[in-house]
């Protein structure tokens, strides 16, 4: 199905729960912000909510530095 992510249009599986999406691109939840349709996601929600045709997602990585 496809989806928007980051702006640009992707192809996921079917039936894909955020935490799914994330392995699905090598993401750490731990370190992502995921949001779906102008609504951030709580972390504990990512397994339990599932992508839906047209979504549009924002996912923000955490990352270390100085």
């Amino acid at each position: 199905m496809k989806v928007t992510i980051n702006g640009s249009e992707k192809e996921i599986k079917d039936k894909a729960t955020v935490e799914g999406l994330l392995k699905e691109l090598g993401l750490k939840p731990a370190v992502t912000v995921a949001e779906i349709n102008g609504v951030i996601l709580n972390r504990k929600e990512f397994g339990s909510v599932t992508v839906k045709k047209g979504d549009r997602i924002e996912l923000v990585r955490f990352v270390g530095g100085g």
